[in-house]
């Protein structure tokens, strides 16, 4: 499960559930402290991971089904569950709400909230300070931005964030951890960008 680690943090990952979500557990190395990043299915493995690896709160990065369905789970084991106002009501249930640019303390990390709505009007992604993890959700992806064809994703929007939010904001070298498939990095993707606007999708 140990996906990525550094002085600072360790990063867990397991892929559960029809669609191959991965869940994320950002570690501090420090304190033992996590942070679990999407309660997307499977619940049982994923509440071994909370009470394995320290794990203090859930945050989502956006409220579609395959990205949701542990939450009540995980609730009812006493895990608190964090979720944008804008995709709030998409979630079974959920305890504390996110704002753009909103600071996590997990142990001695620092996790920062990156509003990026277009794949949902809440969709967030995560920034772990001091190291170049950036975790996506389903707004961006090796190849190009999450699908916007569903009720409430918008297309312009998507892009504007990733062109704004994401590659104006972080280095090149910066890791990308999408809510599906392999790793990628803001290098990699940003001279694609001008290509998905030309495509639509």
């Amino acid at each position: 499960m140990l996906h990525y680690e550094d002085s600072l943090v360790e990063v867990h990952r397991v892929v559960v559930g029809p669609v191959d979500n991965n869940v994320h557990v950002i570690r501090c190395r420090q304190t033992g402290e996590s942070l679990l990043v999407d309660a997307a299915n499977e619940h049982e493995l994923l509440l071994d991971m909370c009470r394995g690896l320290g794990v203090r709160r859930v945050v989502e990065t956006h409220g579609h089904w395959d990205h949701i369905q542990a939450i009540t789970q995980v609730r009812d084991a006493g895990y608190e569950v964090a979720v944008t106002p804008e995709d709030a009501g998409m979630l079974p249930s959920y305890d504390l709400l996110l704002d753009d640019d909103e600071v996590i303390e997990v142990g001695h990390l620092r996790v920062r909230a990156i509003a990026t709505p277009g794949h949902t009007p809440g969709s967030i992604c995560f920034a772990v300070e001091g190291t170049p993890l950036l975790f996506t959700g389903d707004t961006l992806f090796p190849g190009g931005p999450g699908a916007t064809h569903l009720p409430g994703g918008d297309f312009q929007k998507i892009i504007e964030s990733i062109d704004t939010r994401i590659f104006s904001r972080f280095d090149p070298s910066t890791i990308v951890l999408p809510g599906h498939g392999a790793d990628t990095t803001v290098g990699a993707e940003s001279p694609k960008l001008s290509e998905w606007v030309e495509r639509g999708w």
